[in-house]
């Protein structure tokens, strides 16, 4: 099955529809007008509904239109299809995420931080973006508004401007990556939890593992025990934060 992607709609068409202004609903050429009592706005929020309550593999023109009690056709009227849909649905929802706005004399590292985490939070409530690659965003007033917020928190720390941008790239990665996998233990442990895992496994695991042949996974395996997304969070952010510090600091600024 072909994962979802943004980017993959008619890209005037998208833009568009992006950079439309309030309240208007261009026509699509060759369609009807659109319904009154529906508009742009209203598909694009009953689709974000359906997508975080079940998910991209949910999201089909023909649920949303039964959601929104309409025949699928009606939809083409509002959205050409999915590929464009899916990315108003990303930039509508980087336009609600929430921005802790830290101020511009705030420590980089603490900047970074808000950063890091309204993006975590952004993809607890909306996990399905998790699922979304994003290797080409759409470029709307959402998306914009988000990057200039994200890369003021690397300005003025001795990056040039694509050192910028990479570094963003390289924190979102890691927060996308954490998201990722906090979902999959989420979804394992709603089936089995972690504590009826060991039950089951913990005796045949003791008898299979030779601690002679195996001392370091024995060790540390026992230490750490059950998977800990917040620790691991934790961990990780203080080493992209302490690489970005020993960058800088490498050059003496």
């Amino acid at each position: 099955m072909a994962k979802d992607r943004s980017g993959a709609g008619d890209p005037v068409r998208t833009l568009e529809l992006l950079w439309r202004e309030p309240g208007q609903e261009p026509a699509r050429p060759g369609r009807r007008g659109p319904r009154q009592g529906l508009s742009v706005d209203a598909v694009i929020g009953a689709g974000l509904a359906l997508a975080d309550e079940a998910g991209l593999a949910a999201l089909t023109m023909r649920a949303l239109a039964q959601r929104l009690g309409v025949t699928p056709m009606t939809l083409y009227t509002y959205v050409p299809g999915k590929a464009e849909l899916l990315d108003l649905m990303l930039d509508e929802s980087y336009r609600r995420m929430d921005r802790r706005a830290p101020g511009e004399r705030d420590p980089w590292q603490e900047r970074v931080t808000h950063i890091a985490d309204d993006n975590r939070d952004l993809l607890v409530r909306h996990p399905w973006i998790a699922d979304l690659a994003v290797t080409r965003p759409p470029l709307g007033p959402g998306v914009i508004a988000k990057y200039e917020y994200e890369l003021a928190a690397f300005e003025g720390i001795g990056l040039t401007d694509t050192e910028m941008d990479a570094a963003l790239t390289h924190l979102l990665g890691f927060v996308h990556a954490n998201a990722l996998a906090a979902a999959d233990a989420a979804a394992h442990n709603s089936r089995q939890s972690d504590e009826e895992w060991w039950a089951v496994s913990a005796p045949l695991l003791e008898r299979a593992m030779d601690p002679e042949r195996y001392p370091l996974a024995g060790r540390v395996g026992s230490a750490v025990g059950a998977y800990d997304p917040d620790a691991v969070w934790s961990f990780g952010l203080r080493c992209v934060l302490g690489g970005l510090a020993h960058l800088i600091g490498s050059r003496g600024l």
